[in-house]
């Protein structure tokens, strides 16, 4: 499989809606989406890490399922909005560069 930039899944998750007379859902209706989406990612790893086991016969999934789901909402939410993931992103990682700089033990080379 190949490899996207942000740009790029952007593109291509806003194609995917397109096809939909209803479109994006509204902000509060995708936030509500992406924290149903966030519920199921902590039952996956309570179900691996944590003291909850799955019922038997409950369906399969897995960690990497649900963060593709949250990847898929978190763009959704970006497009809707007119924003750039790739832009924020770099935002973001510039502000932990900097407030963060000395808040971790580094690893000697």
């Amino acid at each position: 499989m190949e490899s996207k930039t942000l740009k790029e899944v952007q593109q291509e998750v806003h194609e995917y809606i397109s096809q939909f007379k209803e479109g994006y859902f509204k902000p509060l209706s995708m936030l509500a989406r992406m924290t149903e989406e966030v519920g199921e990612l902590a039952r996956e790893v309570n179900h691996l890490y944590g003291e909850k086991p799955k019922k038997p016969g409950e369906e399969e999934n897995t960690i990497a399922n649900e963060l593709g789901d949250i990847i898929f909402i978190v763009t959704c939410f970006a497009n809707s909005l007119g924003i750039d993931l790739e832009q924020a992103f770099n935002e973001v990682m510039e502000k932990y560069r900097v407030r963060d700089a000395n808040r971790w033990t580094r690893i000697e080379e």
